[in-house]
């Protein structure tokens, strides 16, 4: 029996070491990119929005490429990257939410919308262009200028997930 037992074993193993391999992606960061892609370029997301927060490109721009640096093994390159993104800042918006008796907003949302374009020159069936749009609620007692700062970076962190998601991740 003990025989039979290891016969199998080894058969199993020898099989199992000789079959054609399967390519699984996979990694800690939810990266899901070919191997061929080694290189990635972020172009600086100028902002065409009717309202302008003069720090959001910078912040913007900036926050992607660290992201896209840290959860990555990829370099980074200055233009032509094997993945590209670029784009602007479409939207900048202040809403009143939330509407209370007497027509008073109790909340208020700050909107970010960015127009991507995203290039893969590696595997073109990926490439696309595409909004991403994310927001922050905040109470109506408080001025914009007043939570701006944080709201901004709270919803910039959204969209570089989404835009890591949708690109990297292939989500």
């Amino acid at each position: 029996m003990i025989k039979r037992l290891f016969f199998f074993t080894v058969v199993f193993a020898v099989l199992a070491f000789s079959m054609p391999a399967c390519k699984i992606n996979y990694g800690f960061t939810g990266a899901n990119l070919s191997a061929a892609v080694k290189t990635y370029t972020v172009y600086y997301f100028p902002n065409r929005a009717r309202l302008i927060n003069p720090t959001l490109s910078q912040s913007f721009t900036e926050d992607l490429r660290e992201k896209l640096r840290r959860q990555t093994s990829l370099n980074e390159l200055s233009e032509n990257g094997d993945i590209e993104f670029e784009g602007q800042i479409t939207g900048y918006e202040v809403r009143p939410m939330s509407i209370q008796k007497d027509d008073m907003a109790a909340k208020n949302r700050l909107t970010i919308t960015i127009k991507l374009k995203y290039t893969n020159s590696k595997s073109p069936d990926d490439n696309f262009d595409r909004n991403f749009t994310a927001y922050e609620d905040y109470d109506s007692n408080l001025s914009i200028s007043d939570v701006e700062d944080e709201l901004s970076t709270l919803i910039i962190q959204k969209l570089t997930d989404d835009i890591f998601n949708a690109t990297i991740a292939n989500w």
